[in-house]
């Protein structure tokens, strides 16, 4: 906690989590959101593999058919 108060009191740290906001944090929100995936439905540590990447490949092809019109 001490170490991450730190990290953001400096230019380079805050520069540094501001890109969350770029990259995958958006695709988390939209996956909440649109696709209406709030919990994981299977347990184990496979199970719950094989659900995320379901739900990612849903996002993928969704975002496939957006971008090509």
């Amino acid at each position: 906690m001490q170490r991450m108060k730190h990290q953001l009191k400096t230019c380079a740290g805050r520069a540094q989590y501001g890109l969350r906001k770029k990259t995958v944090e958006p695709v988390f929100g939209i996956i909440k959101t649109l696709m209406r995936f709030r919990q994981i439905l299977l347990r184990g540590l496979g199970a719950v593999r094989g659900e995320w990447s379901w739900v990612t490949l849903a996002w993928n092809i969704r975002r496939m058919a957006v971008l090509r019109g």
